[in-house]
């Protein structure tokens, strides 16, 4: 029996527990349909949410009208939401696919937190899961791509992943239950379609057991990816601290390209870049490397990792002025700049530097370009980039926590000193 199948892999899995309420993702196809069944007729406590995403036209509605008639049948709380998916994908710059995805699993979130629910039960089936093995190997992936879907990920439970697609089509019919056809699915123009129904029919004729043999097969990765992923997160702690990826060190590793693809997969750089990125750590430094969020920066020593979307924040300065005599105590750390308040018009100006920009250095009387001066200091490039500099008119009179200008500085002259304090960088 298809309930029984489900009802022991639950428990081997240990999705669920009996009293835990289910929120179901009902499509109205026949994978959602079974799974709604199979759930109720094994006593779990369910409700249903079901989403027009306004697609296939009168498709999409007939769709809607087959689940609130089912439900309605069954006495099963149903909850019903419309998108406009073609255009949040427009707004969002991503495919209708994706749109779609994202709007469902973020409803579905926000619904089972409003009725109660513990968990949501989406209907994604074994057949699913070996469609989603071919198109992660084809569109390429290192070993958690080719792990199949899990059958619980945070709140989403699939308890039909020990199902394929003809156990479910078999266990409908002997039941009298009938299902929504989405006619999308019978056309290959969606990669995962061809995958379908042009793929897999040729693997079959090459082994009929093809399914299955994926499935071990990624049922052993699964296994495999803890091991694996235990040497990652060793190889990581001895690389990676948090803000940059020390270079001899990841040459050191036994599988250096493998490690980096790891650190870097993650923050959306994908396997071409990965493989520049690459390349590029025997090379010159200053090389730029961008993903949507992250940038990498190939510097002498290190790959220095850095949040796109964390624009530099000017420092935190207190002012104050007092009276100059001799002995006057004047602070010497960087943290701290001392001037001459007579030779100090206001208002000053804090901004980032800029190519070009000189400044004479305490203690020395000729200009020094401040690109020169932070490569003597052996300043990263992600570290230049977040210098900041106070200006008097167009001079700058303090690089700040590094250096005065030396034009400013005390003298014998000097009646009123200014001292400028760096609070927070």
């Amino acid at each position: 029996m298809i309930t029984g199948k489900v009802k022991q892999y639950i428990e081997k899995e240990q999705l669920f527990a009996p009293h835990e309420k289910l929120l179901v993702a009902l499509s109205g196809g026949a994978d959602s349909v079974a799974l709604l069944r199979v759930l109720l007729q094994l006593g779990y406590s369910c409700e249903a949410a079901h989403c027009n995403f306004h697609l296939r036209g009168a498709e999409s509605d007939r769709d809607e009208n087959f689940v609130r008639q089912l439900c309605l049948r069954l006495q099963v709380p149903l909850h019903v939401t419309h998108f406009d998916t073609t255009q949040v994908a427009a707004q969002r710059h991503i495919s209708i696919e994706m749109a779609a995805r994202e709007l469902r699993y973020e409803w579905f979130e926000q619904t089972r937190l409003a009725c109660g629910a513990d968990l949501i039960a989406v209907a994604h089936h074994g057949d699913d899961s070996v469609e989603t093995f071919l198109l992660n190997l084809i569109r390429g992936t290192g070993i958690n791509g080719l792990r199949g879907i899990r059958a619980r990920n945070g709140r989403i439970v699939r308890p039909l992943l020990c199902l394929s697609r003809t156990d479910i089509t078999d266990y409908l019919h002997g039941i009298g239950q009938d299902y929504a056809t989405d006619s999308t699915n019978l056309h290959d123009e969606y990669t995962r379609n061809k995958i379908r129904l042009n793929i897999l029919p040729l693997l079959q004729q090459i082994n009929p057991s093809v399914k299955e043999s994926i499935l071990q097969t990624a049922r052993h990765l699964d296994d495999t990816y803890y091991i694996y992923k235990k040497g990652i997160d060793e190889g990581r702690q001895r690389v990676y601290d948090g803000s940059q990826i020390s270079i001899p060190l990841l040459l050191q590793e036994p599988s250096p390209a493998t490690l980096l693809f790891e650190l870097l997969a993650p923050l959306g750089f994908n396997h071409a870049q990965i493989d520049d990125i690459f390349a590029s750590l025997t090379g010159q430094s200053g090389k730029v490397f961008i993903a949507s969020e992250w940038k990498v920066v190939k510097d002498r020593e290190y790959l220095l990792i850095e949040n796109r979307q964390h624009t530099a924040r000017p420092p935190q300065l207190q002012t104050e002025e007092q009276d100059y005599y001799p002995g006057f105590p004047i602070p010497r750390d960087k943290n701290t700049a001392c001037f001459d308040a007579g030779k100090i018009q206001h208002p000053l100006d804090l901004r980032l530097w800029r190519q070009g920009d000189t400044f004479v250095p305490f203690g020395m009387k000729g200009k020094k370009k401040v690109s020169d001066y932070l490569t003597d200091r052996k300043f990263s490039l992600v570290q230049k980039e977040q210098q900041w500099v106070l200006c008097c008119g167009n001079n700058i009179i303090w690089l700040v926590g590094e250096r005065t200008d030396n034009r400013y500085r005390v003298d014998e002259h000097t009646r009123k000193i200014l001292i400028i304090k760096l609070l927070t960088r």
